[in-house]
């Protein structure tokens, strides 16, 4: 079987329904940072809250001033907007690349950390790089989930799309294969978000299961340029053409 990594996104849907159910591991590993966060939204300072969400305008904080009182849970998946998911276009897929996507994809949230992409959150807000309180998301999920995941995955192949920065949440420690992208010989930043949700569809429409198949996978605009092989991790080079 095949697992891909993600990044989450800056941007979010709105909305959701109730759940009673626990993300991957539960939410005994994530309590003190949740609670933080949760102590920030109701301590409703403007200055705080603005750091926090890394918004200027206090008009702007409403969608996530319930914080995890709310009864609006979505899928992680579903969640997340910004480019790379848009790229996806998950609303689009079959029930069954849907179901692949919930199932084996897990994506590094700045409030949560590792979560499969069929695990419900709430609306939240963090800026990428803050603190949440005390606690740099990046650290606190690197500690308390690092072996958690290696278990997961030792037996499995996986293909890593995130962006570099969570490589500080978790970094990969059997073999595995990443991506990268090339438009006239450099590479690329926001083309590099939008192909990371091309390939994942792709992944998930064609319900690959191995390297080897993803290998195989011929996607729209993109051809293999070199393939290199550094410690335990591939690097696939890709020219955008």
């Amino acid at each position: 079987m095949l697992y891909t990594l993600f990044s989450p996104s800056e941007g979010k849907n709105s909305g959701g329904h109730p759940t009673s159910e626990e993300p991957l591991s539960g939410l005994g590993p994530r309590q003190d940072i949740l609670s933080a966060y949760q102590q920030i939204i109701e301590r409703a300072d403007e200055a705080e809250l603005s750091n926090l969400f890394g918004i200027k305008k206090a008009a702007d904080f409403t969608p996530y001033l319930k914080g995890l009182n709310t009864t609006e849970f979505m899928p992680a998946i579903e969640r997340y907007s910004g480019v790379a998911y848009d790229y996806l276009n998950y609303s689009e897929l079959s029930e069954d690349s849907q179901n692949h996507l919930k199932k084996q994809t897990i994506i590094f949230s700045n409030l949560y950390g590792p979560l499969l992409g069929g695990d419900e959150i709430i609306n939240y807000k963090v800026k990428q790089g803050n603190a949440i309180g005390n606690f740099a998301p990046e650290k606190y999920y690197k500690d308390r989930f690092s072996y958690h995941l290696d278990l997961l995955l030792a037996h499995y192949d996986i293909l890593d799309l995130r962006a570099g920065y969570y490589d500080k949440f978790y970094k990969v420690s059997q073999p595995y294969t990443t991506l990268k992208f090339l438009k006239n010989g450099k590479s690329v930043s926001h083309w590099a978000k939008a192909y990371r949700g091309i390939v994942l569809r792709q992944v998930a429409l064609h319900n690959i299961q191995s390297l080897d198949d993803f290998m195989k996978l011929e996607i729209e605009g993109l051809i293999v340029h070199e393939i290199k092989k550094i410690k335990n991790k591939t690097e696939i080079v890709y020219d955008i053409v």
